[in-house]
């Protein structure tokens, strides 16, 4: 679809670009190579400026962008305009500066989040309807709307398509280093006219976390059988994920003090139930980190359950994970990095 097509001309009339767009749309045409090339001369401030605003520049059609290149309208009315995004920035970006500058520079580009209501409404859909809207599309629009929706309804889309066609929408958002904001656009616009027009694109490394989100949810024998494909099918990228994921048999890692913490934080059944699906050597860490007392209660707990379903131990040590996170964010535990996972005593 041509980018004209989406374009909304009572709102592009009354918009006026800043010195600081301009210079974002010279950048975009310039290409990767040349613009990268340019950036170096400027000093950090304007590099801020322009990331900034190349970040929220969005869809700008070939009139303006003609008005604003001058001596290079021709080039620029063959491709009938240009797209700004947070993907496009950060490609541009990294071809000169360090990765911790790059993240650094999108963050600050990016500011507080903007409230947007159009995926969080989509994701509260029931499973079912979404998979069978799904159904319907093209792999790679579904790996594209499942990038977007909250990874825990992504993992419980993704078994309803189907082993083949989840494996197949699962490499795509893989391999998927940005979606183009053109697509995207037109993807809201069809699950939900004029919600989220504006919508940011998530940086390569924000896809990977959210991928790690989803696997984290996935069932654990789903996600051992698909291991195997994947890491056939997609190996670098699958293994840089794997790098991000944090899962309950992580909490092994983790200092009695840090099990502590978590156990702390469970509500009602969530701790006996969590533990009695885990590994023997990890159940035994958790209750050596309990005072004499409470491991006994814990213990007697466990016990006096009966049968309990594997999807509810899973789901409870979902919860487990997730109090881990929160606390890691808070600072209060530390949870350990992947290149650096052994503790020294």
């Amino acid at each position: 679809m041509a980018l004209s097509s989406l374009r909304r001309p009572e709102r592009q009339k009354e918009r006026r670009l800043s010195g600081a767009e301009k210079a974002a749309i010279v950048f975009l045409c310039l290409g990767e190579k040349r613009g990268s090339e340019l950036m170096k001369r400027l000093d950090e401030r304007e590099i801020q400026r322009i990331t900034r605003a190349m970040t929220s520049l969005g869809v700008i059609e070939a009139g303006k962008v003609e008005a604003v290149m001058g001596a290079f309208s021709d080039a620029v009315r063959n491709g009938s305009g240009v797209v700004g995004s947070a993907a496009t920035a950060e490609t541009l970006l990294r071809g000169f500066l360090p990765e911790d500058q790059v993240t650094q520079l999108l963050a600050d580009a990016r500011g507080p989040a903007k409230e947007t209501n159009m995926w969080a409404e989509f994701s509260a859909l029931n499973e079912t309807v979404i998979a069978n809207y799904l159904r319907g599309e093209h792999d790679q629009t579904a790996a594209a709307i499942l990038s977007n929706v909250a990874p825990d309804v992504a993992a419980r889309v993704l078994p309803l398509l189907g082993p083949q066609r989840m494996e197949d929408i699962i490499e795509r958002m893989i391999s998927m280093e940005a979606v183009p904001q053109a697509m995207m656009r037109q993807i809201e616009e069809t699950l939900k006219s004029d919600i989220m027009a504006d919508a940011s694109q998530p940086t390569s490394a924000e896809l990977q976390q959210r991928m790690a989100d989803l696997f984290n949810r996935l069932d654990r024998d789903l996600f051992d059988t698909l291991s195997t494909s994947l890491e056939e099918r997609v190996p670098e990228p699958f293994n840089a994920i794997k790098q991000r994921m944090f899962t309950f048999d992580d909490l092994s890692k983790l200092d009695p003090s840090a099990l502590a913490q978590i156990m702390r934080q469970a509500d009602g059944d969530t701790l006996p139930l969590a533990l009695r699906g885990a590994k023997k050597e990890l159940r035994d860490q958790f209750l050596q980190a309990l005072p004499q007392r409470s491991r006994d209660m814990l213990v007697e707990e466990m016990g006096i359950m009966g049968p309990v379903r594997g999807r509810d131990v899973r789901q409870a040590q979902s919860v487990l994970v997730d109090l881990a996170k929160d606390l890691a964010e808070q600072e209060i535990i530390r949870l350990p990095d992947s290149e650096d996972d052994e503790l020294i005593e």
